[in-house]
């Protein structure tokens, strides 16, 4: 850990550069700088250093290094298409296994976004909170002591989001620092410095979330553009439930059972939220935009109007800013980051950006997303008959609805709000020509424009369609029969300037399924069943059944989860915390499928219908064999040591150096 470094935060923040956000409130020495002891003379100052604590916070969403989704790619809900072009870059680099503490392709990498570094950027943080909670305990300078209040609670919740962060990716206990450590004295005081368990970190979280909670000035949600991005006591509910039930986890929890505890504390926060207003999001605003019959949420036909609505409520969700105002139409986001939406360029349908399509979901997620009726596509206790390669479904037997040959009919609209499949439709400018190449999309009136257009189009997905096929080549092409269409709505294109939502960091969504999982595991099924129902109402899908066994009603939550969150880095955390410290992560890791979608063509490869008979134009019924494969090749970030990252072994050594303790996840 670089405490030397840390403790000479405050005086790297006297840069001119470090306080460029707040020009004017700080007056510089001629070489640009303040003195130490000037940092809190006034109240201005000690607002500007509050600002400066706020700089680390991360992005997230598609803004990982070189546009990339990150922790979507690097768990079992997609491939990173960039694999091959990028092969220096941290997907490829975990893929291949090529990482260890002294090199980590998630750490070391060039900023982009704060989505790196977090060991010493949120370390920095966190001693620079401790800085100013003693300052703010004994300063004269403060006008208002409802301010000094605030701008303590502000504090306390920032050091809990930071510390909250710590512990999600480096999932292991942490050592308290509440207050700063004395340079003077710093080798003394490193040499003491103890780590405390996983549930003594979590503990100190929830005090000082607490903390921001009990402060009458702090309020429940951010109300006015002004105060943009301030933290507010919903945070601080969010933190503490999603702490809960991590601490509560068979990774994490030392072999002590807290789940009492945590239905507690979800419960508490849920009921706060609730209380307050917050809600799952489930009124349409843009009608003509999610509701319209260019939006192709779900089949064109036979698929229940109900449904498709659902599907682009939930789709519209995603693509919208959280406005700070005192009557939202998103009362669901709960902490909105400064960015990290989406990027249609780079992560989108490739043959639009002419640049890449970055996040290839799975065959795997794909297969969560159950059938109208509310069956699973495969029976959740063992969904794959070869548990590693994934390449022989196990089906329901309950499901009467899907059809592997016809396999996107009748599935939950969340699916057809997240992903692009082969035979959906998109409206938008396509900015190339239609023609024969691509006979399933060819059309005579587009035929003639070499410059594309705005159209309808049909994504084909399967393998040697010119546009957007699948292919292990070429930046453009799915590597696994799909693209991502959860963050993007209908519309965006190349030729369009479209709002990129920010990245939804914590929602209602997840407070419901935070306190259903605690209910579960605390003995309270019935109102697990009831939270689950109300995330599965919003998209239209019946509920749960009231006399579902304690064993399937374990399985339903998770493959609930997993389709509520498909892409929004909840699954990579959610896949480790469940398994126990002795185990690996073979069965969901090792090898990710994708769809190997083939066009049935006759001996002079003309596509032809079922009958045989040559399809003449776009209208014909084509006819798809699907085939499952492995994505590209096995991923070696599976083995036992994967369950949680390492600690950068430069810290690690500074730690060992300064008091013989090894604070290193196993088997790094």
């Amino acid at each position: 850990m670089r405490y030397n470094k840390i403790i000479y935060a405050a005086l790297a923040c006297l840069s001119m550069g470090a306080f460029s956000s707040c020009s004017g409130i700080l007056d510089k020495a001629p070489d640009g700088k303040i003195k130490p002891e000037e940092i809190f003379s006034n109240q201005d100052r000690i607002e500007a250093y509050l600002q400066t604590i706020y700089s680390a916070m991360p992005q997230k969403g598609s803004v990982y290094y070189f546009w990339s989704r990150g922790p979507a790619c690097w768990c079992d809900d997609a491939w990173d298409g960039d694999y091959v072009d990028v092969d220096w870059a941290a997907s490829a680099q975990l893929y291949k296994g090529a990482a260890s503490a002294g090199s980590f392709p998630i750490w070391d990498v060039n900023d982009q976004g704060n989505n790196s570094n977090y060991w010493s950027r949120y370390w920095y943080k966190i001693h620079d909170c401790g800085v100013l909670l003693e300052e703010l305990a004994t300063t004269d300078k403060i006008k208002d002591e409802a301010d000094r209040r605030r701008f303590t609670a502000e504090a306390h919740l920032l050091r809990a989001y930071y510390y909250s962060e710590l512990v999600k990716w480096f999932g292991t206990g942490l050592p308290i620092i509440d207050k700063p450590l004395d340079y003077r004295t710093i080798d003394q005081e490193l040499a003491s410095v103890k780590k405390a368990s996983y549930f003594e970190t979590v503990k100190f979280i929830m005090d000082d979330c607490d903390a921001a909670i009990n402060c009458d000035e702090m309020p429940m949600r951010i109300t006015t553009g002004t105060e943009s991005q301030r933290v507010h006591k919903a945070l601080a509910y969010a933190i503490k439930s999603r702490m809960a039930v991590y601490a509560s986890s068979p990774l994490y929890c030392d072999g002590e059972n807290h789940w009492d505890w945590a239905y507690e504390i979800t419960k508490e926060s849920l009921n706060a939220l609730r209380d307050y207003g917050f809600k799952l999001y489930n009124t349409m605003v843009d009608t003509d935009l999610y509701g319209g019959s260019r939006a192709y949420f779900g089949p064109d036909r036979g698929y229940p109007r109900s449904m498709k609505r659902a599907a682009g409520i939930y789709n519209e969700y995603f693509c919208n800013n959280q406005s700070d105002t005192d009557s939202p139409n998103d009362m669901e986001t709960i902490w909105q980051l400064p960015g990290g939406g989406g990027n249609f360029g780079t992560e989108g349908i490739g043959a639009i950006g002419q640049y890449k399509c970055g996040t290839n979901p799975s065959q795997e997620i794909v297969d969560c997303f159950e059938t109208t009726d509310g069956e699973p596509i495969l029976d959740l206790a063992k969904p794959y008959l070869d548990e590693e390669t994934h390449l022989q479904p196990n089906y329901n037997p309950n499901n009467t609805k899907y059809d592997p040959n016809n396999p996107y009919a009748n599935r939950d609209p969340r699916f057809y709000a997240d992903i692009y499949y082969n035979g959906s439709k998109r409206y938008c400018w396509w900015p190339f020509p239609e023609t024969a190449d691509s006979p399933e999309n060819y059309d005579s009136k587009n035929s003639n424009n070499n410059k594309g257009g705005i159209r309808t189009r049909v994504i084909a997905t399967w393998e040697g369609e010119k546009w957007t096929g699948t292919a292990q080549t070429g930046r453009m092409f799915t590597r696994t029969g799909y693209f991502i269409r959860k963050f993007y709505d209908p519309r965006t294109s190349s030729d369009q300037s479209r709002e990129r939502s920010h990245y939804k960091d914590y929602r209602f969504a997840e407070m419901l399924l935070n306190f259903a999982e605690a209910a579960i595991y605390s003995g309270h099924d019935d109102e697990a069943i009831s939270a689950i129902n109300e995330v599965r109402k919003r998209v239209s899908m019946p509920g749960l059944p009231e006399d579902i066994s304690h064993e399937n009603l374990i399985l339903r939550y998770k493959n609930e989860r997993r389709v509520e969150f498909a892409f929004e880095e909840q699954r990579i955390f959610d896949v480790r915390r469940w398994h126990n410290p002795d185990e690996n992560l073979a069965t969901t890791d090792k090898w990710i499928t994708k769809m190997s979608i083939q066009l049935k063509k006759n001996a002079d490869g003309k596509p032809v219908d079922a009958n045989g008979n040559v399809i003449t134009d776009k209208t014909g019924a084509f006819v798809y064999i699907y085939t499952r494969k492995p994505a590209v090749y096995e991923r070696h970030m599976w083995e036992n040591k994967w369950l949680k990252f390492p600690i950068p072994l430069s810290e690690i050594n500074r730690i060992r150096s300064l008091g013989g303790d090894d604070w290193q996840n196993p088997g790094w």
